[in-house]
């Protein structure tokens, strides 16, 4: 482990080089020693050595081993002190060794009135060893232990060294204060009861055994309030969430206990959510005055998940509402000790911490933690020794705070609240405490864990331990408490019966205030696109401005080049996919619109084709383009993110949806790496509208398509997200034209709805001859959800061919090269909300069409296909796709052309009736020998359905 200070390794000899420098000159050495120094020499001239002759100038050894033992044993209190508190309210600690023990310092019971000098290192003066060592006792082994020297940055130690020895990190509350702690305690406690009386065997996953959360959270924010927090964004799991809406962020009492009984809800809400996975925002009072803004986000089960949710809210707010000041808002996670030490996002998520692109200015994590997690114990769920040593990844300060304790844990969050204005890092606080229950009121925690619970059944509650302090300190009588705890019992009694005068149950819409003239979607809204257009002179200034580069900046060769290519596209008007996605941000940032997007190679793009970003030649430093399109723009941020998909998802998910009227994009590398991120797209991007009533407008760029490269990026799953899709809940493409995908990034911010946007953006495209758009297709046009062959003969189409995405190009190259214009290539651009009007418009124009098919490169059981059969109803639809497969793909290439090459044959395969090159859709997909298509060719509209078996 790092040890930063000198004095816990120094040799004698060194020190003894310290001094003599200090004596030819003082200023030579640091003002520590300086200090330590003077007052050695004060010693030595009173209590001069009787043991032995010491030369002028020279340090008696003894005294200066003696002398450097004590700072031993002051760094070791520092440094593992926390392995030997009283914190656990339940257990008994393991033992850990060495101890801390004065003999193992050579040190013995004989010193311990001898003054040493080297209590001027704690800040207490020349002190008698018995009274260094107590003082080492009350400030690191009492009811706080803290993780804190290896920090590397030796100001944020000295400030924690000086805040926690000066007071021996003992808090000192006057008795009104007190009556204060006891108010929240009686909340906190009372509410639990009375639930437990009301609602027996309800699950409520309660607050009971860490109730000292609910005085710490009120103290934290009124902490916060004076040091200028003006906002806080809480995320939690359901353990103890009642208590804290309800005592927190005051949500009416009796709009719970009706969430208990409820049998409706409002109509805005589809199917709502359990009690405990439900937000709340409200704005409060604190003691002194101030309103601040609470926010507790929704949560699901997938317990971490909201972490890096509440991060991209609180970042999103910093920038947008805050104009980047860190110290107006906080972000609060709350974690169970299991889930913080198990689950991977947890990791993810504490990298974001210092990253120019995640960063929030710490954010406060506490843990509830019960030592056990569901069933299984501590010694089962984890290798570390605490829960909490992921917060070493960013070396940040750990305290852990005996749960049973209430002044040493708001002492200690009041603390934390000021290191994170100071140092605006992340403090995590680790509050040992235990679950009166099992993981939920109906489970019986002794089937597993007897020994545990005996000692849990005989524990006091914390009010009642905090009132028996109080009554002791003459503070309160016994008959006030009583008193007091009747007084609130009848009040949640009134709030039960006022409950059930409420007829159906209302969801808070979460950050309705940023959602003013935002509407939840209607299915007209879906029928068809309007226009949101951009004069193409505009158009043509902007695209000026992105591929204009400043004189005196001297870039990498090869960016003279690209912009070079990029103006000549302008002028040819012929604009590939990188120039209709830039001039889409270029137009919105112009319009007042902000645009973030954030994936791994993002500035760039996975495939070279975006250069968002140019490096300065022989620098680290970048210009980006869009940022100096106007003096009035709108912010634009495009990052590269650490390797992480889970929590970069959803701290991107939660940028937009504390910024509805910005663009938000998060960029997969390759469309399939939104595997490992499934649980933010489950919990929150699909159903968040159903279950908590939530809009947002997050864009979801996955690269798709089979380029023969493997099982792995070639498939984005697209058929995961249509077996999701449901009450218009989200929007999936698979655009084919820059100026497709331009329309649909500019829809999503330019409606008065918001509803994620799950991009399939392709890989090959982004070069390919034919996929280009004009400047008129971006400045007239709109979102077509379904484009059209032109070039047939309506008449004669005998073949109907749906597709969707990159196989269209392939298909196109065969029919060019066939001239078949009997033959419709019809591209379904938007699968979801699946497009009925226009698809029935086009197979209008098609009357003579004898056969239609679907054409896709996944495997039949992959893709869209069953998606389009079961929508697509008036005909009868025909696939052509690879074989069904577990795997997406093959790891050959030779294969994957042989597999691509018979799909495209079998959509082009010569009709074996007709000597001319025409196509009447018989061919063998349908399974119909010569024989058959000669004998039944004149009656194939009445009898298809035969033939299609």
């Amino acid at each position: 482990m790092d040890k930063f200070s000198f004095l816990g390794n120094s040799e004698i000899e060194f020190i003894d080089g310290l001094y003599q420098s200090y004596k030819k000159d003082p200023n030579s050495v640091e003002e520590s020693w300086q200090k330590f120094f003077q007052g050695f020499d004060f010693a030595s001239e009173k209590f001069p050595s009787k043991t032995q002759t010491v030369a002028p100038g020279t340090v008696p050894a003894e005294s200066m081993s003696k002398e450097f033992n004590v700072i031993n044993l002051i760094q070791a209190f520092r440094q593992r002190g926390h392995l030997f508190t009283k914190t656990n309210p339940v257990r008994t600690r393991r033992k850990y060794f060495p101890t801390l023990d004065i003999e193992n310092f050579d040190l013995s019971q004989a010193d311990m009135e001898t003054v040493f000098q080297a209590g001027n290192e704690l800040g207490i003066g020349p002190s008698k060893l018995k009274d260094i060592l107590e003082h080492l006792q009350e400030t690191y082994c009492r009811s706080i232990g803290v993780e804190y020297l290896y920090l590397r940055t030796p100001d944020k130690i000295k400030w924690l060294q000086n805040k926690m020895e000066t007071s021996k990190n003992l808090p000192n509350f006057t008795d009104e204060q007190r009556k204060h702690i006891y108010y929240h305690l009686k909340l906190a406690v009372g509410f639990e009861n009375f639930i437990h009386k009301k609602f027996v065997g309800q699950k409520r996953f309660s607050l009971e055994g860490t109730e000292t959360l609910i005085p710490a959270l009120d103290a934290l924010i009124e902490k916060g309030a004076q040091l200028g927090v003006e906002e806080f964004i809480f995320g939690m799991s359901h353990r103890g969430r009642l208590n804290v809406l309800a005592n927190i962020l005051e949500k009416p009492y009796e709009n719970i206990f009706k969430e208990f009984v409820g049998e409706e809800f409002e109509d805005d809400i589809a199917l709502g959510d359990v009690k405990y996975h439900l937000g709340y925002g409200n704005t409060v009072k604190t003691d002194d005055g101030n309103e601040v803004k609470l926010h507790l986000t929704p949560n699901p089960s997938h317990l971490e998940t909201v972490g890096a949710v509440v991060e991209g809210i609180s970042r999103s707010k910093i920038d947008n509402d805050y104009q980047g000041n860190e110290n107006k808002l906080v972000p609060i996670v709350i974690h169970g000790d299991a889930a913080i030490a198990g689950q991977g996002i947890v990791y993810e998520t504490v990298q974001m911490a210092d990253l120019q692109a995640y960063k929030t200015g710490g954010t406060i994590h506490l843990v509830v933690n019960n030592q056990i997690g569901f069933t299984t114990n501590y010694l089962d769920a984890r290798s570390s020794t605490y829960c909490t040593d992921v917060a070493k990844v960013t070396r940040c300060p750990v305290f852990h705070v005996n749960g049973d304790d209430v002044e040493a844990l708001i002492y200690t969050i009041t603390l934390a609240m000021e290191y994170r204005q100071e140092f605006k890092t992340d403090v995590f606080i680790d509050i040992l405490s235990y679950r009166k229950y099992g993981h939920n009121e109906g489970d019986e925690p002794r089937f597993t864990q007897p020994l545990l619970y005996d000692q849990i059944a005989k524990h006091k509650n914390p009010r009642d331990i905090y009132g028996d302090f109080l009554i002791s300190r003459g503070i309160y009588q016994t008959e006030n408490l009583k008193e007091l705890t009747t007084e609130f019992n009848n009040l949640l009694n009134e709030k039960f019966e006022l409950s059930k005068q409420i007829e159906k149950l209302y969801i808070q819409p979460f950050l309705e205030e940023n959602y003013k003239g935002i509407r939840y979607s209607k299915a007209e809204d879906f029928l068809e696109t309007p226009a949101f257009k951009t004069e193409k002179s505009k158009l043509l200034q902007l695209a000026d401005k992105i591929t204009t580069l400043p004189e005196d900046i001297q870039f990498f060769k090869k960016v003279g080049k690209l912009m070079a290519d990029r103006k000549k596209m302008i002028k040819e008007d012929r604009l590939d996919w990188a120039m209709g996605e830039l001039l889409a941000y270029a137009s919105l940032l112009d319009e007042g619109h902000g645009v973030r997007i954030s994936g791994q190679d993002s500035e760039r793009g996975t495939f070279s084709h975006r250069h968002a970003s140019l490096t300065i030649h022989d620098s680290a430093q970048k210009y980006f383009p869009l940022k100096h399109i106007s003096e009035k723009q709108a912010p634009c941020h495009i990052y590269n993110s650490h390797l992480s998909e889970y929590a970069v998802l959803g701290f991107e998910y939660g940028y937009a949806l504390a910024h509805p009227s910005g663009l938000t994009i998060w960029e997969a590398q390759f469309g399939d790496f939104h595997n490992v991120a499934q649980a933010v797209i489950d919990q929150y991007i699909s159903a968040a509208e159903d279950k908590w009533g939530i809009k947002n407008g997050l864009v979801l760029f996955l690269p798709h398509g089979y380029e023969g490269q493997g099982a792995e990026h070639s498939s984005s799953r697209i058929e995961r997200f249509l077996t999701l899709c449901a009450n218009n809940n989200m929007q999936v493409i698979n655009p084919t034209t820059p100026a497709n995908h331009y329309h649909a990034l500019r829809r999503q911010v330019k409606r008065d709805i918001r509803i994620p946007l799950i991009c399939f953006t392709p890989k090959s495209l982004l070069r390919h001859p034919d996929c280009v758009s004009t400047l008129d297709d971006l400045a007239e046009g709109k979102f077509q959800e379904v484009i059209n062959d032109t070039n047939v003969i309506a008449e004669e189409v005998s073949r109907v061919v749906f597709c969707s995405g990159k196989i269209y190009y392939d298909l196109l190259a065969r029919k060019n090269e066939l001239n078949a214009q009997d033959v419709a290539l019809v591209r379904i651009e938007q699968l979801y909300p699946f497009p009925q009007k226009q698809v029935d418009e086009v197979l209008a124009k098609y009357p003579k069409a004898l056969l239609h098919l679907w054409v896709q490169e996944e495997p039949e059981n992959m893709g869209p296909w069953q998606f389009i059969n079961y929508n697509i109803k008036n005909v009868d639809l025909v696939p052509i796709a690879r074989l069904a497969s577990g795997s997406p793909a093959t790891g050959l290439s030779k294969i994957h052309n042989i597999g691509q090459n018979e799909i495209i044959r079998k959509v082009f395969r010569r009709c074996d009736c007709e000597r001319e090159l025409k196509y009447c859709g018989l061919q063998c997909v349908v399974g119909s020998s010569k024989e058959d298509i000669h004998r039944q060719h004149e009656y194939f509209q009445d009898q298809k359905s035969k033939l299609l078996m």
